[in-house]
């Protein structure tokens, strides 16, 4: 499957803003948006005009970055989202939460979103006791996740347990750490994602 293979730390400084996608490197001075806070590339420093359509835009390829997706998929999603009742954006963002890479994520049990894609590919995440390997697979309400007994013992797993009291996880969640065990209380609502962009401005743009 095509995947972005470039620099994750360029993808931030083109959308001048940070993705958090390289872990505790997006916290520490040596994250290049800290550096050079504008885009990559011999025009980076210029000031494109801004237009309605741009501006848009831009925001859906924030969003698509911090998930990790491919426009295909990203397209695929909102096409999904337009479908169901309420609000366009609202269901979106619901969606990409519910995926699995990003429930490992947000668990703490990887220091990134690719970090839980390799975990969820490497066989190591069991959903209701099964084996999944697929990070796109979306969990639902009162699912239990957790790692493989046999995975336990690496060292990302013992790091999670170890840090487990100094991260925040979200109220839909729930984190049993000497288990390594997830229990999805409910699928999440707008007021309990953190993530900072605005899906108004993408509904907007797929709406053209």
């Amino acid at each position: 499957m095509a995947r972005y293979t470039g620099a994750d730390c360029k993808l931030c400084r083109r959308e001048k803003t940070k993705l958090f996608l390289k872990g505790s490197k997006c916290e520490s001075a040596k994250c290049p948006i800290e550096i050079r806070p504008y885009p990559p590339g011999e025009h980076g420093r210029g000031r494109p005009k801004e237009t309605e359509y741009n501006t848009q835009l831009r925001e859906k390829q924030k969003t698509r970055r911090i998930y990790g997706i491919l426009e295909k998929q990203f397209r695929n999603y909102y096409e999904e989202a337009n479908t169901k009742g309420g609000k366009t954006g609202e269901n979106l963002l619901q969606i990409l939460e519910s995926r699995l890479d990003n429930v490992v994520f947000r668990a703490g049990f990887a220091q990134s979103r690719d970090a839980a894609r390799q975990q969820v590919r490497h066989g190591h995440i069991l959903v209701n006791g099964k084996k999944v390997d697929i990070p796109s697979f979306r969990v639902r309400e009162h699912d239990i996740v957790e790692v493989r007994e046999k995975s336990r013992n690496l060292l990302p797993y013992e790091v999670a347990r170890a840090t487990a009291g100094d991260r925040t996880v979200p109220a839909w969640l729930g984190v049993v750490p000497d288990k390594m065990r997830i229990l999805v209380h409910q699928l999440p609502v707008r007021q309990q994602i953190d993530t900072q962009v605005q899906e108004q401005l993408i509904v907007e743009l797929y709406s053209k």
